[in-house]
């Protein structure tokens, strides 16, 4: 019939609430409560539980017996965990996106960081932070290594947390912070323009630690976002 809408499967809820997250509109600590969520998405509570599991397995949700899901708040260790893991995969995926990257694939990278720089000069400092994890996956992407792709994007989702969690909360040195991503990004796709695999890597390497380094361990407060209004209108 003229205008109707595909049902949503169980990958669609779980690629929109991970992309929530990645694009902080559901905030470390969020109570994911099933009838909600169902009620959101149009589906029964029985589709919102295997999702749920799902993120669960990747540490993105917390799943406590008599209280239900929260979006997961990383504690300082596990934040400094998922970057020494990065600095231990991304080289080896940057490598990787060398040898077989193309013309066309360096060209989604810098319009990716355009992008970045774009949502930064207009002060949308979510978008541009979604846009930068965006840039890490496509080298992943097109890497070709399934395995680590498939760490990289848990952690992605994983370092979206860390990053609301803890980054400054000065708006100013959150504009700083994603200027400097944006030029590492650009200095790390000129290593790439190269064919230069160890320039490359040790980029990716020091942007990794930069990133970490930039990171306040005191968590922000956070108002709970109502669930039906987010993901309603998707539904």
């Amino acid at each position: 019939m003229s205008g109707s809408v595909a049902p949503l499967t169980d990958s669609d809820i779980y690629e929109r609430v991970v992309s929530a997250i990645l694009d902080h509109r559901l905030p470390p600590g969020t109570k994911l409560v099933e009838d909600k969520l169902a009620t959101a998405f149009g589906v029964s509570r029985t589709r919102i539980r295997p999702v749920l599991v799902r993120l669960a397995n990747e540490q993105v949700v917390t799943l406590t017996p008599n209280r239900g899901a929260t979006i997961a708040q990383p504690s300082e260790q596990e934040a400094r965990e998922v970057f020494e893991v990065r600095r231990l995969i991304e080289p080896t995926l940057v490598t990787l996106f060398i040898e077989r990257a193309t013309a066309d694939d360096m060209a989604r990278l810098k319009h990716c960081i355009d992008e970045e720089e774009a949502a930064r000069l207009a002060g949308d400092m979510r978008r541009a932070i979604r846009l930068a994890g965006d840039f890490h996956l496509l080298i992943a992407e097109r890497a070709g290594h399934q395995t680590l792709g498939r760490i990289l994007r848990e952690l992605t989702s994983r370092t979206s947390l860390i990053l609301m969690t803890y980054s400054a909360s000065h708006a100013r040195e959150r504009e700083e912070a994603t200027a400097c991503g944006c030029r590492e990004h650009m200095a790390l796709l000129d290593a790439i323009r190269l064919r230069d695999p160890a320039e490359a890597a040790l980029r990716m390497r020091e942007h990794l630690t930069r990133l970490e380094s930039q990171l306040r361990f005191a968590p922000p407060e956070n108002a709970a976002p109502d669930l039906s209004q987010l993901f309603g209108a998707a539904a």
